[in-house]
């Protein structure tokens, strides 16, 4: 588990691959991530958007971005944590992940990115 707070949102995050959904003899490496964003400040906000930098083992990288997470723009208002699940597919047993959400403060519309943490994405049998 990895975790990153920026402006009192706290993000955490847990990973692990997913050997039912994954076809290694394709070359199809399916990661499943948990996410768990918290807003530990004063002020309520929203998550707007998502952008994610994802690396596999072999150096190729690629860009995701979007409006909000899963198909919600959630608000958080102060205390509140928003959860969700997702996942990653790979062409490589291994890679990497990390990103910002896009978040704006309700009260004044000011906008704000919160860093994603970098995290592992790795299949059981890799270092094997």
């Amino acid at each position: 588990m990895v975790a990153a707070i920026t402006r009192q949102i706290e993000v955490t995050v847990e990973a692990g691959y997913d050997p039912e959904m994954s076809k290694p003899e394709a070359g199809v490496y399916i990661f499943r991530y948990y996410i768990h964003i918290k807003n530990s400040g004063t002020e309520s906000v929203q998550l707007l958007s998502r952008n994610w930098m994802i690396t596999d083992g072999m150096g190729n990288h690629r860009e995701v971005r979007g409006a909000g997470v899963v198909g919600y723009q959630p608000d958080l208002a102060p205390g509140v944590t928003f959860e969700y699940g997702s996942y990653c597919p790979l062409s490589f047993p291994v890679g990497k992940m990390q990103g910002t959400y896009g978040f704006v403060r309700l009260s004044d519309g000011e906008p704000f990115d919160v860093k994603i943490p970098e995290f592992l994405l790795e299949a059981p049998f890799f270092r094997n």
